[in-house]
């Protein structure tokens, strides 16, 4: 963060000192919620939790080199003392922001935000020093931290933005106001909160309402959804796709023996080949996205190509794919699910598996519960589990109670009746499963959402430790 007086953080958070000897001393560190990520010179912002009351180590922040604490009460130790803590963490970002005068890109979507986002980060660090949400903190906690970040140095700063209802994009936005706002898709997550996704729509939207008419709003002229939203704002529109009217443009998508889509980039100034180091086809949209906000910042044709083509996996468990000694790949996706993107990790697995099945490779498909899909869950879960027979998976392992069943009982009843799919309880059931199945040439998707904790069976496939090993 840039350097600031405890004096000028608590004018800007509306707090009072308590236990501060010296008003001029200056926070030059981060920014932090964790007291083990203190560093010299930190700001500790004490948060109440539903397990653990930051608060609680104040102290011990103090100790570590924390300047002062963000606090909501009194605690012996320097704080700036605030009724609202995550309205103060806010105001605070706000301020530095407006102060350091950064090109803000904001983006949101109901799939592919991260993904996105990370390759956004990749490409304009190519031109400029940037700051970018780590993995998907994207709330009104996790937005003004990475916010907070940034230095005078930073030029560009990229914001993952999540919704869990109508006004929160929109209070997001106007922390960190930004002059490029990107929607990726509008699909089925969370739907069971919003109801309906033209409700997720009213509220991805709120990003583009905030716009400034100088700047850019960057929406998906693939979803009709969000094509739609151009109405909603004053900014300049530019739309990426696949549609010939798109002004980023995707031609000659396909997918390479290993499963890599490659396609042809249209942009207003030029065309390059582009082919992507992740997997799946589903990538292609969030890497014309990405394409879409480097031109907007002026990058070229050429330039936007090469930083996509060597662009990797900034965040852990999306389309995480690592080849085992043994010849088996795992491919760890296990962060999150919706079916959207629960689709598009199986296709991927097809088109990976695809090549492999010639020398007798086989394609798992380890799937839990996709969460937060309200009245719509049995048949969004039944329909994945169709779609695994459709696409030849060899395998699908249902882990979980009873979405996973749902899961299972679509792959029967599309035809699904040996031995391709089973349902184990848990994670560990999986995983002694897969163990004794295994063989050269397999390839394994795992994937639910974060709640199930299915990362565990990927994590112990992946463990080189001779002998049986607990599912961690």
């Amino acid at each position: 963060m840039i350097a600031l007086s405890l004096a000028e953080i608590a004018g800007i958070v509306g707090g009072q000192a308590h236990d501060v000897p010296d008003p001029s001393a200056t926070v030059t560190g981060p920014v932090v919620i964790d007291s083990r990520e203190v560093r010299q010179g930190s700001l500790f912002a004490a948060f109440a939790g539903e397990r653990v009351d930051g608060h609680d180590y104040a102290r011990r922040a103090v100790e570590a080199g924390a300047v002062a604490v963000l606090a909501a009460r009194p605690l012996g130790v320097p704080a700036i003392v605030v009724d609202d803590v995550v309205a103060a963490l806010g105001s605070l970002a706000r301020a530095v922001v407006e102060r350091l005068g950064t090109s803000v890109v904001a983006l949101t979507g109901s799939a592919g935000k991260t993904s996105t986002k990370d390759l956004i980060a990749q490409i304009l660090e190519h031109r400029a020093p940037t700051v970018w949400t780590p993995g998907s903190l994207n709330n009104e906690i996790g937005l003004p931290l990475t916010a907070l970040r940034a230095t005078a140095e930073t030029r560009h700063l990229v914001l993952e933005m999540g919704a869990r209802g109508i006004g929160h994009i929109e209070y997001l936005a106007g922390l960190t106001p930004p002059r490029i706002g990107l929607v990726l898709n509008v699909g089925s997550a969370h739907i069971g909160e919003f109801g309906s996704r033209e409700a997720i729509a009213r509220a991805k939207g709120e990003l583009v309402e905030v716009l400034p008419a100088d700047g850019a709003a960057i929406l998906n002229a693939d979803d009709p959804l969000v094509r739609a939203m151009a109405s909603r704002t004053k900014a300049r529109v530019l739309l990426f796709g696949e549609a010939p009217d798109a002004d980023v443009r995707g031609e000659n998508v396909r997918l390479t023996d290993d499963g890599r889509p490659a396609f042809a980039l249209h942009t207003p100034t030029g065309c390059s080949d582009v082919t992507l180091r992740l997997y799946g086809e589903h990538h292609v949209s969030n890497a014309l996205a990405a394409a879409a906000v480097a031109h907007e910042l002026g990058m070229s044709v050429t330039e936007i190509a090469d930083a996509l083509s060597g662009a990797g996996t900034l965040s852990r468990w999306r389309m995480e794919v690592t080849e085992r000694p043994d010849g088996v790949t795992i491919v760890n996706d296990a962060y999150n699910a919706n079916p959207e993107s629960m689709k598009a990790a199986l296709r991927a697995l097809a088109a990976m598996g695809k090549a492999r099945r010639a020398a007798g490779g086989r394609t798992w498909a380890v799937l839990g519960q996709m969460a937060e899909l309200g009245d719509a869950s049995l048949a969004e879960h039944d329909a994945v589990g169709r779609l695994a027979v459709r696409l030849n998976v060899s395998k699908l392992v249902a882990v979980g109670g009873q979405e996973a069943s749902w899961l299972q009982l679509g792959a029967y009843n599309e035809g699904s009746w040996g031995e391709e799919s089973v349902h184990v309880s848990d994670a560990e059931a999986a995983v002694g499963l897969l163990r004794s199945e295994l063989r050269p040439g397999d390839v394994v998707l795992v994937k639910a959402s974060r709640s199930v904790g299915l990362e565990r069976v990927a994590l112990a496939l992946l463990e080189t430790t001779e002998g049986e090993v607990a599912v961690r």
